[in-house]
């Protein structure tokens, strides 16, 4: 079998990268290889090995065309531009503003809650003393009656002694 003849590359620099194409046909095939239909790709190859590992620069370090600056072109896109960055600072200071409207509304409901606490404490306070009062004075004007469950023979006695029994 024989090889078919090198086609000849061309080389063109794109972006630090050589693409290599082949400009072959298939009457330069050898016969096997012009009916099985075979074609040659083009290849990729960095046009310096060392640089870049072969790889495509990204787009920001990619040289954009200069526009003038005298264009109309480029002072429309200034003038957006300028818009733009007018409204984003401009709603970045309205979010500021809404979010310490919001933090003096919050301190405020705060400061009526701790107040509202304090005087719910003390009307707990005064409750919980009026309930101990009275129930010292039921405990004290209750006494069990005689022979009542639980209670002692002594107790009995000195109920019955009390009263004049």
């Amino acid at each position: 079998m024989s090889r078919p003849p090198q086609p000849k590359p061309t080389t063109t620099d794109h972006n630090g990268v050589s693409v290599i194409q082949c400009q072959a046909t298939a009457a330069s095939l050898s016969p096997p290889a012009a009916v099985a239909g075979l074609q040659q790709v083009p290849q990729l190859v960095p046009a310096n090995p060392s640089a870049a590992g072969g790889k495509a620069l990204p787009p920001s370090n990619m040289k954009k065309p200069h526009a003038d600056k005298d264009s109309d072109e480029y002072r429309q896109r200034r003038e957006r531009n300028n818009l733009a960055v007018k409204k984003s600072r401009q709603r970045s200071k309205q979010k500021a503003m809404d979010t310490q409207q919001r933090v003096n509304e919050l301190k405020e409901e705060n400061e009526r809650l701790e107040a509202k606490i304090k005087l719910l404490s003390k009307e707990l306070s005064v409750l919980k003393d009026l309930f101990l009062e009275h129930a010292h004075n039921l405990a004290d004007n209750v006494q069990p009656p005689a022979g009542a469950e639980g209670s002692s023979p002594a107790a009995a006695a000195n109920n019955m002694a009390s009263n004049g029994q």
